[in-house]
C-alpha cells in the first residue's frame, strides 16, 4: 500500500495535470513528499508594513499596503512592461513587471487594496517595485495568525501558471489542512529525547508554517539533522557491509621491491606519510577490499605514498594500475614513477588516447603475460582489450573527474576486486569529506616533505607593474624561472587568449632578446608546440613561460620559482592553490605574486586575502567553500549526488558532526539494524533505495 506521501502531485487539489507536469519539470517536485520538502529559502515578517514614503532603494525586501490607482503598459510587445501605480495615502509607488504580464492582469486592477512585496530599486529617480508579489488586501488579513510568511523558490514557468511563491503557499496550505494528513515518524524516541527534536510532521508544519522563531529554528534543527543522519546512516552501513562481505587479494608480505626502493629513498618520508603507509599495509594484509581516500595539498608526496602502495602489490605477484583524467597529468605520474624507479627492476607503461596502435600491441601483450607492472593512463584504461594478468591494486587521481561506471570496469578487470587507492590534491573540508566520501577510509598528509620552504605570496595591483617587472629581472639575474600565467574560461576564450597575446607582446618588449628569452603555451597550440615550448623552459633555455592555466597540472620544474598570476581576481581559490603549487619544487625560496585590477567584489579581495595569508590548503579549502558552497566547489556531478536539500555543510557543520556520531553509535550496536526499536531505520534506507538517485549513484 502507498504511503500518503507518495501520491503523485497532481491528485492534490490545485493542482491537476499539466500543473504537476509543469511541477515535476520546473522543481522536481513529482509527490506530496517532494512538495513537503521543497522547503522555504526565506521568511518575511507579514506583521510589518512600511509607507511609501519611507522606502529608499537601499531597504531590503520591504512590504507595502495600498490601493491600486491606475494600470499601465508600455514599450513595444517584444519589450512590454506592466506598470501598476499604488497609492497608501502618503505617496505613490510603481509595481513594475516585465514578464508574466497576461497573468498579473488578472490579478491587479484600479481600486484593488493589496499588499505588495518585493525588493525596491530606483529607476530614472522614482523608487520602484519590480515583480513584486500582490496579496488581497483580505487575505494577508486573513493569513496574520501566522505572521512569518514562507517564500519559496520557483521559476518564471510556473510564475506565469499562478505558481509563484504564494501559489507554492497555498498548495502546502491545502497538503497540511487535509483530513488524512500523515507522515511516519523515522527516527527513534529516544534519539529525538536525547536531541531534543520535535516530531517529523511537526516540523514540516512549522517550516510552511511557522507560528514562532523559537519553534522554527527547532523545526528546521530537526529536519537538518533527519536528512544528514540518513545520508551518514546510508554511508556508514553501505562502508559496513561491504567490509564484512569483499573479499580482497590478500598481500601477505613486503618483499624486495618495496625494500629496494625504501632503502635507497635520498630523503626521510614525514611522519604523515609514514603513518598512512602503515594504514594501507594494514588494509592490504586484511583480506577485505581496501577503499581508502588519500587526501593531501600540492606537494605533500602523495604520488610517492601510491608508489609504494604499488610495489607491495607486486611484491605478493600483482600488478598496479594508475588512472588519471587528463593526458597531461598521466603523462606526469607516468615520468616521475619510471624517474623514482630508475634502479628498481620494475616496467611500467603509458596507454593514452593519442599512444599508437604499435605501442598498444606491445602493452596489451606485456599485460596479459604479467612482464608489465604498473600501467599509467586515462580512460583508455578502461577499454575492453585492456586485460591484467593479475590486477591488484588500482589508483585512482582526483576521483570526482571519474564517473560510477569507469570506476566499476576497473574493479571488474580481475577475478578477485582489486585494492582501490583514490588520492586527491584538492584539500577538502572535513565536513565536505564526510558526506561526500563518507564510505571510504580516510587517510590524510597534512605535511610537507622536509625542507620544501613555504611559498611567499605577495598582492599587487596593474599600478605596480613596473615594481613587478624590476622583481621579475633581479630573480632571473640569479638563474631562477618564471611563469605569468593568465585565465582561460571558455565563456571569454577569444577575450582571454586576446588578453594572453597583448600580455606576450609587452613581456617580450619589457625583456628583449637576446638577453631573455620567452616561451608561450595555451591551449589552441598543437601539441607538438605546446610540447616543444615546455621542453624550451625545462631545459632552461627561456626564463620566462607565459601561459593559460594548461600549467595548472603537468609541469614540475624545481628552477621556476616565481609565478605571475594576472587577472587573480578571475580565478577560483582551489585554482589558485593549485596554481601556486607549482612553484616551491626547488630548495630555493619561490613566490607567487596575484597582480589584479583596482576594482575588487568583496568576495574577490576574500580570495586574494586569504592566499596572501595562508598556504594550508585545508584552510584555503575551508574558506573557498564558504564562498561557493559545496556544490559548485565539488563541479555538478558530485554536488548532485550529495543530494542535499535542507542542510547547509558549511553553516550546519555541527549538526553534521553529531549526525555522524550518532549514525556511528547506532551501527556499532546493532550492524545489521535488525532490533526491533532500528526497524524504523532499516526501512527508511530501503525506502531511499527505492525511490533512488543519490543512494545508488553517489559511490
Amino acid at each position: 500500500m502507498r504511503a500518503f506521501i507518495d501520491t503523485p502531485i497532481e491528485y492534490l487539489k490545485g493542482v491537476g495535470p499539466k500543473r504537476g507536469e509543469m511541477l515535476r519539470a520546473e522543481l522536481g517536485i513529482s509527490t506530496f513528499r517532494d512538495l513537503l520538502l521543497h522547503i522555504p529559502f526565506r521568511y518575511v515578517d507579514r506583521s510589518r508594513l512600511y509607507s511609501v514614503r519611507d522606502v529608499a532603494d537601499d531597504t531590503a525586501f520591504i512590504q507595502v499596503r495600498g490601493k491600486i490607482t491606475d494600470v499601465l503598459t508600455s514599450g513595444p510587445p517584444r519589450q512590454q512592461r506592466l506598470i501598476a501605480l499604488l497609492n497608501d495615502g502618503s505617496g505613490t509607488l510603481e509595481l513594475i513587471w516585465f514578464k508574466g504580464i497576461r497573468w498579473v492582469l488578472t490579478q491587479v486592477r484600479p481600486g484593488l487594496e493589496v499588499v505588495a512585496f518585493g525588493k525596491p530599486t530606483i529607476f530614472k529617480g522614482r523608487i520602484n517595485l519590480p515583480h513584486p508579489e500582490i496579496t488581497p488586501a483580505e487575505e494577508f488579513d486573513a493569513s496574520l495568525s501566522t505572521p512569518f510568511q514562507a517564500v519559496y523558490n520557483t521559476t518564471e514557468k510556473l510564475k506565469a501558471r499562478g505558481l509563484d511563491s504564494r501559489g507554492l503557499s497555498k498548495l502546502l496550505r491545502t497538503l497540511l489542512g487535509m483530513p488524512e494528513f500523515e507522515v511516519a515518524e523515522n527516527l527513534g524516541p529516544d534519539l529525538m529525547h536525547s536531541l531534543r527534536l520535535p516530531g517529523r510532521a511537526e516540523a514540516l508544519k512549522e517550516v510552511h508554517q511557522p507560528g514562532h522563531p523559537d519553534r522554527l529554528k527547532r523545526a528546521e534543527a530537526r529536519l537538518k539533522f533527519e536528512e544528514l543522519f540518513f545520508l551518514q546512516l546510508w554511508l556508514l552501513k553501505h562502508k559496513h557491509l561491504r567490509k564484512e562481505k569483499s573479499r580482497g587479494i590478500v598481500f601477505p608480505k613486503v618483499g624486495e621491491h618495496f625494500n629496494a626502493f625504501y632503502s635507497a629513498l635520498p630523503f626521510p618520508l614525514t611522519a604523515a606519510q609514514k603513518n598512512v603507509m602503515r594504514e594501507i599495509r594494514k588494509d592490504l594484509g586484511s583480506g577485505k577490499q581496501m577503499n581508502r581516500l588519500l587526501q593531501g595539498d600540492v606537494g605533500s608526496g602523495k604520488t610517492l605514498v601510491a608508489l609504494m602502495s604499488m610495489l607491495i602489490a607486486i611484491d605478493n605477484g600483482c600488478q598496479a594500475c594508475i588512472m588519471a583524467p587528463t593526458e597531461i597529468l598521466a603523462g606526469q605520474h607516468f615520468n616521475t614513477l619510471r624517474q623514482f624507479l630508475q634502479e628498481i627492476p620494475v616496467n611500467i607503461g603509458l596507454l593514452t588516447g593519442s599512444t599508437r596502435q604499435a605501442e598498444r600491441r606491445k602493452l596489451h601483450s606485456a599485460l596479459e603475460d604479467g612482464s608489465l607492472h604498473i600501467l599509467v593512463g586515462t580512460h583508455a584504461l578502461l577499454e575492453d582489450n585492456v586485460k591484467f594478468r593479475q590486477l591488484g591494486l588500482v589508483v585512482i587521481d582526483e576521483q570526482h573527474r571519474f564517473g560510477v561506471e569507469q570506476r566499476a570496469r576497473l574493479w571488474e578487470k580481475g577475478d578477485t576486486p582489486p585494492h582501490i587507492l583514490v588520492m586527491t590534491a584538492t584539500p577538502i573540508p572535513r565536513t565536505l569529506a564526510m558526506t561526500l566520501y563518507g564510505h571510504l577510509d580516510y587517510s590524510v598528509i597534512d605535511e610537507l616533505p622536509p625542507g620544501r620552504k613555504p611559498v611567499k605570496t605577495l598582492y599587487y595591483t596593474d599600478r605596480d607593474r613596473l615594481k613587478v617587472f624590476h622583481f621579475m629581472r633581479q630573480q632571473i639575474a640569479q638563474g631562477r624561472q618564471i611563469y605569468i600565467v593568465y585565465p582561460l574560461i571558455q565563456e571569454s576564450e577569444a577575450l582571454d587568449l586576446k588578453d594572453l597575446m597583448d600580455g606576450y607582446e609587452s613581456i617580450v618588449r619589457e625583456f628583449p632578446a637576446p638577453e631573455f628569452a620567452v616561451s608561450i603555451v595555451h591551449g589552441r597550440m598543437k601539441p607538438a608546440d605546446k610540447d616543444y615550448e615546455m621542453l624550451r623552459f625545462k631545459q632552461g633555455e627561456t626564463q620566462i613561460m607565459v601561459a593559460t592555466t594548461v600549467i595548472e597540472v603537468g609541469v614540475d620544474i624545481p628552477n621556476a620559482s616565481v609565478m605571475v598570476i594576472e587577472n587573480a581576481e578571475r580565478f577560483g581559490l582551489s585554482q589558485l592553490h593549485q596554481l601556486r603549487g607549482r612553484v616551491g619544487r626547488g630548495a630555493d625560496q619561490s613566490y607567487c605574486l596575484l597582480m589584479s585590477s583596482l576594482k575588487l567584489t568583496t568576495e574577490a579581495r576574500t580570495r586574494l586575502k586569504t592566499m596572501v595569508e595562508s598556504t594550508d590548503g585545508f584552510l584555503i579549502a575551508d574558506v573557498d567553500m564558504r564562498l561557493r558552497g559545496p556544490g559548485d566547489m565539488m563541479g555538478t556531478r558530485q554536488s548532485g549526488n550529495l543530494d542535499i536539500r535542507i542542510a547547509d555543510l558549511v553553516k550546519d557543520e555541527k549538526i553534521l558532526t553529531r549526525a555522524r556520531e550518532e549514525a556511528i553509535r547506532l551501527l556499532d550496536s546493532d550492524p545489521g539494524l535488525e532490533k526491533p526499536e532500528n526497524l524504523r531505520y532499516q526501512w527508511e534506507l530501503q525506502d531511499r533505495d527505492k525511490r533512488a538517485g543519490v543512494w545508488s549513484r553517489i559511490l
